[in-house]
């Protein structure tokens, strides 16, 4: 029987800046050395294709598990939930300090929607933690150690068995180079008399990766009102048999177009590699204030942006523009009644003797 041990997984950056390479390099070297700690290493978790042995690997951990990437925490949860990686979000002390002045309001924290019950999702969850870590918050190795070994000492682990995990997976060959492949950059460390870039030639014994895009829903927001299905009309969304929307076609998604997270209500829809942190996953008050602003004046900004982004798309496609016409009239309805209420009310104003 195995100890138990906590997995660490560190998830690459995309390309290869020789910062994040080396702040990924010494991360490993630090883990390598912790006797409790079960460390691999795969590629950008966004790019992994469903095939790939980098998900096949994450997919057959069965405990808990840390998982350090250059992404927001709360895209770094629901990209691997998208690819059957599952667990309830683990607390994580390291993460990047919000202004008290972006903070959500509590007030507004219990207007929230409620999100939309699934059994049959539910039911998919396992009893296990995930421990998300953004490896934006610092340049210091000593940072995640620190953490990780507070997470190691706290949390609940099943014992992670390496000749199971072999036996049950697939492609063993192929996988096996994932299970420690660390070891590679400890071993270059240690024999290679010039180990300049040895965590890049260990990189690149992993299987390749290309870029992706498609969105990422968020079910712990999401309330099913189904407006991504109406507004998106290149197929990328769908129903599934417990009638919940998810991403059926995600290659079907426009490079670079996130127009269906701005008229999401609820922020429910990520885009991990948008600019804007709220599209990209970041929590507090800058991912909900286009929803506020949704509320208080109707067809707001948000969602004149994201007909125009759409628009573009169609019109790449050979196919006719259509603005505000199609994908959300149920939104428009409500904005128009406001906005009428509004005017009728400065109306009222003006017309009285003050």
């Amino acid at each position: 029987m195995a100890d138990k041990k906590l997995t660490v997984v560190i998830s690459q950056a995309q390309g290869k800046n020789p910062a994040k390479r080396e702040l990924e390099e010494s991360l490993a070297a630090a883990l390598l050395m912790e006797s409790d700690l079960e460390v691999s290493l795969v590629p950008h978790l966004y790019d992994l294709s469903p095939d790939h042995t980098g998900t096949m690997f994450l997919q057959a951990i069965p405990g808990d598990m840390v998982v350090l990437s250059w992404l927001y925490p709360r895209a770094s949860h629901w990209v691997l939930d998208r690819q059957g990686v599952r667990g309830h979000e683990g607390l994580v002390l390291l993460k990047e300090e919000i202004n008290e002045e972006e903070q959500e309001d509590p007030e507004a924290e219990e207007n929230k929607s409620t999100p939309f019950e699934n059994p049959e999702r539910q039911q998919t969850i396992p009893d296990r933690k995930i421990y998300n870590i953004d490896l934006r918050v610092s340049s210091n190795p000593d940072d995640y150690l620190k953490e990780i070994k507070r997470l190691a000492q706290d949390a609940q682990v099943q014992t992670f068995q390496l000749g199971n995990l072999i036996q049950e997976t697939p492609k063993p060959a192929q996988l096996e180079k994932y299970l420690k492949p660390l070891d590679i950059i400890n071993a270059q460390n240690n024999n290679t008399p010039n180990n300049n870039g040895s965590a890049n030639n260990a990189a690149d014994q992993l299987e390749p990766t290309k870029r992706r895009w498609y969105p990422v829903i968020d079910y712990g927001l999401c309330t099913n009102c189904m407006e991504c299905i109406d507004f998106c009309l290149f197929g990328v969304y769908g129903v599934d048999q417990g009638g919940q929307v998810l991403v059926e076609e995600q290659d079907s998604c426009k490079k670079g177009c996130p127009a269906c997270s701005r008229v999401c209500p609820e922020n429910a829809i990520i885009f991990p590699g948008h600019k804007t942190p709220g599209i990209a996953g970041a929590d507090g008050e800058v991912a909900g204030l286009k929803i506020d602003l949704s509320k208080l004046f109707g067809a707001p900004d948000a969602l004149e942006m994201a007909a125009r982004e759409r628009d573009v798309e169609l019109v790449a496609e050979g196919r006719d523009a259509v603005g505000l016409s199609v994908g959300v009239p149920k939104r428009l309805k409500v904005s128009q009644s406001t906005s009428d209420e509004l005017d009728d009310l400065i109306d009222s104003l003006d017309s009285m003797e003050l």
